[in-house]
């Protein structure tokens, strides 16, 4: 016990000693500072110089980041350093004050620019090209398939394509969690009891409905069965229904367990409902290939990453034949059949899915309003909106316009249910493109009511709400979480002091606990309260009081107050605006915004967020994009080519 204890009381001490200098002394007064929640690549302060490394980093990238810090170090001039000035805030920081002059930990910040000042020769060389080393691919060889499980989503197409069923049954499987914006994420994809439960009785129903009206002159309705039903036919459904099933031959062992489990049936349907049910519990079914360091499996996985990328679906007998032909072998190849791909009508299916993940259709389905208040709301409200996004941005992509149009135009999908809403005529058609009426200040998505309904609270708008969404799916930037225990409810109403919610929430301004994130999001919302918890714009706030009176009701006080709808976007120079007409252009110019409309497809179609290995090829397509005038297909193409052929193909992936 007495060494063991020993032991214990020397560890602290062993660490410290594997730590640098700056790992021991500045380091950790930044980590408490919470530095790091702005300073990252997804973070608000991503376009500026300061990258903290990952949480996990080992001492020497820790101690090279600490001497990185030079960049932002007046070697002449210590006490004027960006180092300095920012954190304490002796110059405007929009994290606000994190360091406060004349304590230990501005003591120890100055100590560490002091040692900067003293970096020289091949030193100081490799402190001012650390970002440029960072952006190096540090990549490792891939010892195992990496599989991606197939989403809800995935699962009913395939079940469509493979047994012609349409019967969605994943539609009743338990609901997914969004991770990095989106469902597809591999890091959330463990399978719960639950979710096994629920394959297996679906792979019940779905192999005993798909030969249910099988026909007696050697076929089926499902076209399951290749050939007349006999022992040889046994041979040939399986090799072939299990090519389909699992997007890949099978093999010599697979082939034969699967005839040996028809067999235990002397019914030959019996058998084949059997090997069906069998196949659609399998992991080879349920997750697909997505890369392989197998080169006889590749062609298969580069199918099924352009097939569940570009369509949401299985691969086809015609992409299967085009990867065993060696037509994905190159990336000018999978661009070539990709190209061909986006024509498919599967691929505004996949274009659907991921417009609903990354503008979050699902808050506003399972969103509820006050009746009372917004009348004109109802579930066909809330399809109306969603429908319209959707055409908005098929219109984009399919029709090949400015994609960052979706920021800026003035106009939108209107149907009866949204026409009261935007104040506009009721339109012939379902939906209809129609020009927002002039002075209403709306601007492509930021003033179409799914933006402006799923941001906002059941009988009021949140102008937090809508400054973290612009935050989150517009800049790809993470605002931390408030801290646990903090009470987020605005001060009460009352008629004697009505205000508006920019009044309610000054104390977001004033209270340190608060100020820091609050201010990234609140300045934003600001500028969308001329809209109300629906979408339809106001002049002024009206707020209702009910005070005592005759009947059981009592006396509704109606108070109208002005609204004060400046804002801006803290980091973005140049950013203020009172409107979303306003905001629109300064979303739209913003690299910051193109940035993150590839970092979230690519977010999409890789299943992960996206690692320093993977910068090389989000600059290579933003560059792509931006110079097609923003067409999203060039970005589409340009992802799905580099991304096959950079980190997959060569048998590489991020660490």
């Amino acid at each position: 016990m007495r060494t063991l204890s020993i032991l214990f009381l020397l560890a602290p001490i062993a660490s410290l000693a594997q730590s640098g200098p700056f790992a021991a002394g500045l380091y950790p007064v930044l980590e408490k500072a919470g530095c790091r929640n702005c300073h990252n690549d997804n973070g608000v302060a991503s376009a500026t110089r300061l990258h903290f490394p990952e949480t996990d980093a080992d001492p020497s990238k820790i101690e090279a980041f600490g001497k990185s810090l030079v960049v932002l170090v007046d070697r002449e001039h210590p006490d004027q350093s960006l180092l300095l000035r920012k954190p304490t805030n002796r110059i405007p920081h929009t994290g606000g004050l994190r360091i406060k002059p004349g304590t230990p930990e501005e003591t120890k910040l100055l100590d560490w620019i002091a040692t900067l000042t003293k970096l020289s020769g091949s030193e100081l060389t490799a402190a001012l090209n650390y970002r440029e080393q960072e952006d190096v691919s540090a990549t490792a060889p891939i010892n195992e398939p990496e599989l991606h499980r197939l989403t809800n989503s995935q699962y009913n197409h395939t079940i469509r394509d493979l047994l012609a069923d349409q019967s969605a049954p994943a539609d009743q499987f338990p609901p997914e969690d969004f991770l990095n914006g989106f469902k597809n994420q591999t890091e959330g994809q463990a399978l719960s009891p639950i979710l096994i439960d629920a394959y297996s009785g679906a792979a019940e129903r779905l192999s005993r409905t798909a030969f249910h009206n099988f026909e007696s002159r050697g076929g089926d309705s499902h076209g399951l069965i290749p050939c007349k039903a006999s022992v040889p036919c046994r041979t040939q459904f399986v090799r072939e229904f299990g090519k389909k099933a699992f997007r890949r031959p099978l093999t010599a062992t697979e082939q034969k367990r699967y005839e040996a489990l028809m067999a235990t049936e002397t019914d030959f349907l019996k058998g084949a409902q059997l090997v069906v049910e069998t196949m659609l519990q399998s992991p080879n079914f349920l997750f697909w290939m997505y890369s392989t360091p197998d080169p006889k499996l590749e062609p298969y996985a580069a199918a099924s990453r352009l097939s569940y990328t570009l369509w949401d679906t299985m691969p086809d007998a015609e992409l299967i034949q085009a990867a065993e032909a060696g037509a994905l072998a190159t990336k000018q190849g999978i661009e070539k059949v990709a190209r061909g791909m986006l024509n498919r009508p599967h691929a505004h299916e996949a274009l659907d899915e991921f417009t609903s993940q990354w503008l979050r259709f699902d808050r506003l389905t399972t969103a509820s309003k006050d009746r009372r208040k917004y009348p004109l709301y109802t579930r066909e409200t809330a399809r109306a909106m969603t429908d319209e996004a959707r055409a908005f941005i098929s219109d984009l992509v399919w029709n090949g316009r400015d994609f960052m149009t979706a920021f800026t135009a003035d106009y939108g999908y209107v149907s009866p249910e949204l026409a009261s809403i935007y104040a506009v005529p009721a339109p012939a058609k379902e939906i209809e493109r129609t020009p927002f009426p002039k002075g209403s200040e709306r601007s492509g998505l930021l003033g179409q009511g799914l933006f402006l309904a799923l941001t906002a609270k059941p009988d009021e708008t949140s102008p937090t709400a809508r400054g973290l969404f612009v935050r989150e799916q517009f800049l790809c930037q993470h605002v931390p979480d408030p801290p646990p225990g903090v009470n987020t409810n605005l001060p009460p109403l009352s008629a004697d002091n009505p205000q508006t919610n920019r009044e309610r929430m000054s104390a977001h301004a004033t209270n340190p606990t608060c100020a820091g994130c609050h201010k990234l999001m609140d300045p934003i919302g600001f500028g969308f309260e001329k809209f109300d918890s629906v979408g339809a714009r106001r002049d002024k706030l009206t707020l209702e009081f009910r005070e005592p009176g005759e009947g059981e009701k009592g006396v509704v006080k109606t108070v109208s107050v002005d609204l004060d709808t400046n804002g801006n976007i803290a980091g973005i120079p140049d950013s203020k605006f009172t409107s979303p007409a306003d905001m629109g252009p300064i979303l739209a110019k913003s690299s910051q915004c193109q940035e993150c409309i590839v970092k979230q497809y690519f977010r999409y179609s890789a299943g992960r967020r996206e690692g320093p290995a993977d910068l090389p090829l989000i600059r290579q397509a933003l560059q792509r994009f931006q110079a097609s005038q923003f067409q999203f297909k060039e970005l589409i193409l340009a992802i799905t080519a580099m991304e096959g052929t950079s980190n997959v193909a060569s048998n590489y992936k991020s660490r």
